[in-house]
């Protein structure tokens, strides 16, 4: 090799069934969208010391903060970290959360060495308060480093990044939480074969989706991550997200069907990502990874933003390091069959409802806004009841007893802007759906279908509207909401025609028919296709209606 040096930390017998050094030896390129199409195809991926050439280069272009420490630091301030300890016994700092540190088929000097760093980096990333990512990226770099300062160099600059658009690592648990909850909504949109199986077979969803890094940064083999690292230092955050969509849909399609190894999906999944080479390969996962058509950048930014906020109001800080499973039962399904009663469901069939409802709203507990056996049938105190609450879920039960409903956005108040006229309003993130005679769900035709639009650029300013059943009075938090049609280039309005209500019928989906048609005295409705949600009948095309209830998302905090 051109580089020994690059060697020094790693067990050679090991490396030469891993990752070989067969490929070209330069790079040539420096356009962005050029280095972007080669990393995808894993130019650099079979040879090792071109790898280490370019991880310098793109590292070294990372834009950092003024004052990034650097390898001079690093030979300034070992000696006074580490002290007499040997580097096997040094411990991890705490903001890893008991991460181990991956083999990566490091010897034991490389092991020792990835503690030396860490240790390091936290004595001058005091800020960094929640990483476990991180002893997989050291653990990665020193492959590719000279000495441990070189490899110390190049985490503090990724650390250090201060590109607003370039998300890098998560660096705090709020940063971390947040991401988790919108890896979540990620799956329910895009992957939702797998969401349900996940549903069915776990308690708390979201604790299977909390592991989504660690599928990445640690369990997959050394090759695996060194493809998706590749990707990452071009692309950034967003890679992150596309190839855990892809390990969770390869999953779910070698264990459909197939009963589970354990009782707990969480460890299925780990040992599934261990072994994912007798599934498929480092090529085969990025290729359903990039097959994926997610949301823009942008979008899943204002989502990541709104999760944040929903996450700072439950008392979720930068600084909080970790929580114990006891104290996270905020992130979880909260229907409790002890204290929920509804005329139209029952406590399985909300579960699987909530299942569907965005991550920030799923912190929620539900609240009987309103039931026509109780209020009457009668869509102005429909209105009347269910004003200033956002988003709230609409249920249906007909003299057939079918049950259909809609979950919904925005505030029903928002109908009052278009001066006694009937307007649609509301966002993508507004679904309808049947639960009898059998369950489907249909989302906003965007979702599915990305080609019918492209996104619009949004002001950087943008802001999310607040989570939990009352809406803000503050104009500002209300500027963008996540999947606000005006982000997007329709071809037509047909497709953005999510709800409206009038004095004498309330309708939600719009364009070449109506998804739900209910009348003013609440007894008559009718369904059918429409543009906004490509859905079938929900339920009898023209039915009678035998119960109406709405409800909204009330934080556990506020009962």
């Amino acid at each position: 090799m051109d580089f020994p040096g690059y060697n020094c930390f790693v067990d050679r017998d090991k490396m030469d069934a891993t990752i070989q050094d067969l490929g070209p030896k330069e790079l040539s390129c420096t356009e962005l969208q050029e280095l972007k199409q080669l990393a995808r195809q894993g130019y650099w991926a079979r040879s090792y010391t071109l790898r280490g050439k370019v991880y310098q280069r793109l590292i070294r272009d990372i834009p950092c903060r003024t004052v990034t420490p650097d390898a001079s630091v690093y030979s300034d301030i070992i000696g006074k970290i580490v002290g007499k300890h040997s580097s096997g016994s040094l411990p991890l700092p705490e903001f890893v959360d008991n991460t181990q540190v991956p083999s990566y088929c490091l010897n034991t000097r490389g092991e020792g060495a990835v503690r030396k760093i860490l240790l390091c980096i936290a004595n001058q990333f005091p800020d960094v308060s929640f990483c476990p990512a991180l002893p997989a990226v050291v653990a990665l770099l020193l492959h590719y480093s000279i000495d441990e300062a070189e490899c110390f160099e190049k985490a503090c600059r990724i650390l250090a990044c201060n590109d607003p658009s370039k998300k890098l690592i998560d660096q705090s648990f709020l940063a971390f939480e947040s991401s988790c909850m919108t890896f979540g909504d990620l799956v329910n949109k895009y992957c939702q074969a797998a969401h349900k199986l996940m549903v069915a077979v776990s308690e708390d969803v979201l604790q299977v989706y909390a592991d989504w890094q660690r599928w990445l940064f640690g369990e997959l083999p050394l090759n695996y991550f060194a493809r998706v690292f590749d990707v990452f230092l071009v692309e950034g955050y967003k890679v992150l997200y596309r190839v855990a969509l892809a390990i969770l849909k390869f999953f779910h399609k070698v264990r459909a069907g197939q009963p589970l190894e354990s009782d707990n999906v969480k460890q299925d999944i780990r040992t599934f990502v261990k072994d994912i080479a007798k599934t498929v390969s480092p090529e085969k996962l990025l290729e359903k990874a990039f097959a994926i058509r997610l949301f823009s950048r942008k979008e899943i930014q204002l989502l990541q933003m709104a999760n944040e906020k929903a996450l700072k109001q439950k008392g979720i800080t930068v600084k909080q390091k970790s929580v114990s499973l006891s104290k996270r039962q905020f992130v979880h399904l909260a229907v409790h069959a002890e204290n929920f009663h509804s005329e139209i469901v029952g406590v399985k069939e909300m579960r699987d409802i909530w299942s569907w409802v965005p991550e920030r709203f799923a912190l929620c507990q539900p609240l009987l806004l309103f039931s026509s056996l109780q209020h009457g049938y009668s869509l102005t105190r429909f209105y009347f009841q269910c004003e200033g609450h956002e988003p709230t879920l609409l249920l249906i039960k007909t003299t057939q007893k079918e049950v259909c409903g809609a979950y919904l956005s925005t505030d029903w108040s928002e109908r009052n802007k278009f001066g006694g006229k009937l307007g649609f309003f509301g966002t993508g993130e507004c679904f309808v759906f049947r639960l009898q005679p059998e369950v489907q769900r249909y989302e906003w035709v965007v979702i599915k279908h990305p080609e019918l639009t492209k996104p619009v650029s949004l002001e950087s300013t943008t802001i999310l509207s607040s989570p939990c059943h009352s809406v803000s009075s503050d104009p500002a938090d209300r500027l963008s909401p996540f999947l606000a049609a005006r982000h997007f280039n329709l071809p037509s309005k047909t497709e953005s025609l999510f709800m409206a209500g009038g004095n004498d019928c309330l309708i939600i989906g719009g364009g070449g028919g109506q998804a739900l048609y209910i009348d003013g005295d609440l007894n008559r409705g009718r369904t059918g296709h429409c543009d906004t949600f490509n859905n079938q009948p929900l339920c009898s095309e023209n039915f009678l209606i035998a119960a109406v209830e709405a409800w909204g998302f009330q934080d556990p905090d506020t009962q």
